[in-house]
């Protein structure tokens, strides 16, 4: 991938020519942007190693985060995955064939089938959530564990703008 322009060269660039407009720029909305897209980058790098595609990413760890016995319906998988119906009978489909998941009878309603994770799928998820958090405690270390605390606490503020 061409490496991208710096935010700080873009928020230049765009004092100098667009000088109306830069009052209006908001350089930390720009950093936050650019920081998604690294994040972006080094997930899809991780998962890529594994076979997996994002969807299949966003299906396994959405089951283990929901906790034991980390089982969940298609539609409350749906509602977390931001996924259409469609998309999620095909990323099913492919995260079951791998193994990763199973479909299990439902207790409650005979008539459907729930998603559970099974041991290979929580063996993979794990290993790759710890992979990530290598990946960015490394990242991270360019701040001090007071700057980090300070900018979880930013943005977990910004957040609740959108939340």
């Amino acid at each position: 991938m061409a490496k991208q322009e710096t935010v700080a060269n873009i928020l230049k660039n765009i004092e100098q020519n667009w000088p109306e407009s830069f009052e209006q720029h908001s350089p930390p909305i720009l950093r936050i942007h650019r920081l998604h897209d690294y994040l972006q980058q080094d997930l899809a790098q991780v998962i890529e190693q594994y076979a997996l595609q994002s969807a299949d990413f966003g299906v396994l760890a959405t089951l283990r985060r929901g906790g034991e016995p980390f089982c969940l319906s298609p539609t409350e998988l749906y509602s977390s995955m931001l996924l259409s119906s469609g998309g999620l009978t095909k990323v099913l489909t492919r995260v079951t064939k791998a193994g990763w998941v199973e479909r299990v009878d439902n207790p409650e309603d005979k008539r459907s089938k729930l998603v559970q994770l099974t041991v290979a799928g929580r063996v993979l998820i794990d290993e790759i959530i710890q992979e990530l958090h290598r990946n960015n405690q490394r990242k991270l270390t360019a701040l001090s564990k007071e700057e980090q605390q300070q900018l979880d606490a930013l943005l977990a503020k910004m957040l609740t703008a959108w939340e």
